[in-house]
Order: C-alpha cells, then sequence, then structure tokens
C-alpha cells in the first residue's frame, strides 16, 4: 500500500498523472490530506471511480487519540497517540503568548539512552513516517481546535537518527498548500549526532538548532548520555561552531540540571569557554524526577544561571508547563506500556 501521506505535492500528481488523471488531482488529494481527510470518501471533488482506486492502492493512517490530559495549570494539553500498528507515541500542546507550539515524536521509543530521559527506557522500536509526524501536528491542531504556530521536535526519539523523514516531514509541513508553518518557527532537537548536523548546515534551512548537551564535559556527558561515546562532546561543541559559521543561525543549548553531577560552578565556566564566539542559548532545564532514574534534580539552578550570565552567556530557565499531568516526555507512554503488561500477566 502506497503511504499518500507522506509523498510531496509533485509526487502525488505524479501519480495521478501515472492513473490518468490530470495533473491538478495531485493539488486536490494534496489539500484534502493536509486538512485532515481521514478517508477517501471525504474527498469529494474528486471523481467517485479515483476514490476507489486510491482506497485500495493507497493507506491513510490518522492516529486515535488514545489518552489526553489537559493542564488545569496553563492548558497544557498532553496527547498519546495510538499508531494504525498499535505502537503509541506523544506529543504534547504548550500555550505562550507568542502562539501555540506543538512538541512531536520522531521514532516509536529511542535508542540513545540517556540515563534523565524516560523515552529511552524500553528502547527504540521503529522509526516514525513523515505521516505520522505530520499527523502529530494536524490532529492535534484539529482535536485542540487551536492553532498550532510553532513546532519542537523534541519528543520520543532522536531526530537525527530519522532523518530523512525528518526531512520530508519539514517538507510537507512547510508547503504553502498545506499547513504553511515557516521553518523559522520549528527548532529540531538532537542529542549530539554529528553527521546530521553536518547535513543540516549544508542544506542551511532557517530552523533552530537545539543540542541536547547536559554536560560540557566528556567523562560527565559520557556517564549520562551514552551517544558521547560515538560522538565526543569536544567533536560536537567543533561541529556546532561549524554549523553557525555556515548558517549564521543561533544554537539552543538544553542542559538538565542534575545534582551533583551536570550543576558545578566548574562545568558551567567550561561550557561558557565552549561556546564562545557564536551567539548560542543555554536553556537550563530542571530535571524531571524519573522513578526508575537515580538521578535527581539540582538545587542550584539559579546559581548555575548566574555563573554563565558572568560570562556573558545568555541562559534561561525552561519554564514548567502542565505540572499537574504527565507532560514529560515518555511519561505517558510509559504508563499505557505498564497498563498493557500488566493486562498481559493478568491473562
Amino acid at each position: 500500500m502506497i503511504d499518500l501521506k507522506s509523498m510531496s505535492q509533485q509526487e502525488i500528481t505524479d501519480l495521478m498523472r501515472s492513473l490518468g488523471q490530470p495533473a491538478f488531482r495531485g493539488k486536490q488529494v494534496f489539500v484534502w490530506l493536509h486538512k485532515g481527510a481521514r478517508s477517501f470518501e471525504e474527498m469529494t471533488n474528486l471523481p467517485k471511480p479515483l476514490r476507489e482506486s486510491l482506497a485500495q492502492t493507497c493507506q491513510l493512517t490518522p492516529p486515535k487519540v488514545a489518552c489526553k490530559q489537559i493542564s488545569r495549570q496553563d492548558g497544557t494539553i498532553k496527547y498519546l497517540w495510538e499508531l494504525a500498528d498499535g505502537n503509541c507515541i506523544e506529543s504534547v500542546l504548550m500555550r505562550y503568548h507568542h502562539g501555540n507550539t506543538v512538541c512531536i515524536s520522531s521514532q516509536v521509543g529511542c535508542r540513545m539512552g540517556c540515563a534523565f530521559c524516560a523515552s529511552t527506557i524500553a528502547g527504540k522500536v521503529r522509526n516514525l513516517t513523515p505521516a505520522e509526524m505530520l499527523d502529530q501536528v494536524l490532529f492535534t491542531q484539529l482535536d485542540s481546535g487551536l492553532e498550532i504556530s510553532n513546532i519542537v521536535l523534541m519528543g520520543i526519539g532522536e531526530p537525527m537518527d530519522n532523518l530523512d523523514a525528518v526531512l520530508k516531514f519539514l517538507e510537507l509541513v512547510n508547503h504553502p498548500d498545506g499547513m504553511n508553518i515557516g521553518m523559522r518557527h520549528i527548532s529540531l532537537s538532537t542529542c549530539g549526532i554529528i553527521p546530521g548536523i553536518r547535513r543540516l548546515a549544508e542544506l542551511g534551512l532557517q530552523l533552530t538548532l537545539s543540542v541536547s548537551l547536559h554536560a560540557p564535559d566528556s567523562e560527565t556527558r559520557s556517564k549520562i548520555m551514552p551517544v558521547n561515546r560515538a560522538y565526543d562532546v569536544e567533536e560536537l561543541f567543533a561541529a556546532c561552531h561549524d554549523y553557525f559559521r555556515k548558517t549564521g543561525r543561533r544554537i539552543s543549548f538544553e542542559y538538565a540540571m542534575i545534582d551533583g553531577v551536570t550543576d558545578h560552578d566548574w562545568q558551567a565556566d567550561l561550557l561558557a569557554r565552549k561556546i564562545q564566539g557564536m551567539p548560542g542559548h543555554v536553556n537550563l532545564i530542571p530535571l524531571n524526577d524519573v522513578v526508575e532514574s537515580p538521578l535527581k534534580p539540582s538545587k542550584r539552578v539559579a546559581a548555575f544561571q548566574r555563573r554563565l550570565e558572568s560570562h556573558g552567556i545568555t541562559a534561561t530557565v525552561r519554564r514548567s508547563l502542565g505540572g499537574d499531568i504527565d507532560a514529560s516526555c515518555g511519561q505517558l507512554r510509559r504508563k499505557a506500556m505498564e497498563e498493557a503488561k500488566k493486562g498481559e500477566d493478568s491473562q
């Protein structure tokens, strides 16, 4: 079956031509897909024989809402989406004064193994398709009734570990006949996959690169982020400097504040030295207390921020949203998996 929604408008147009249809059918189908059509029967301006033909040869895989949590504190909405194959992923809709941001997943599970992240506990199951990434944005907007203006690829999975599909998703969500969300309104996160960073630099996309750094020294980073053993932090800083030189785009460094691990003054000093020469922004993240992890939230967030600022580094503390729901990445999926396992064990 053809994954029609993962195709560009030109690819759909070429498919229509191969079926003996006029070229304009390609745009019609593309627009229907990006409006959230769940079946070909909804595409009422297409001839019935064409709709029947598409239903036999192409698949649409809109997700189902497996669970939805709405924060009473700030209106943050957490979605657990069930995919066509039964796997589940998460998206989070966050409301800011500058617009509504959706944080989406790029994989089912994650193989990066970061010690502080709930998303990686069960490992990677599979990559998401461009359509499955697009549907998180589209159906979050349709279900919530809130227009999405910004996208963050920082949910379950490592986007650079599924880069071809991610780049296709970016092309689709940016299309003027689709959701038309500009690249400057999109942030792409990586834990430090250097080949992906270098590829992005060559493409020159006007998105924001967000690097999940979490430690400025190799010894600490290797303990909490296995990826550092493949792509050392020194190489990562070099790749970031190259990225800035080629694109002129500011990089956002995500930094988890872990008690007694990443929150020392000397680490703030080292971090400041390593990003000097490029307009990097450090986003300090109060650690989520994951039950399975021995790592605990730091009590030195404010002191660490002041230390960075004393070196002229722009540093902010990530605002905590959805504190009364399972808004942290991977938590809702983990609970669903635990419930499913309990159900299997009781049978």
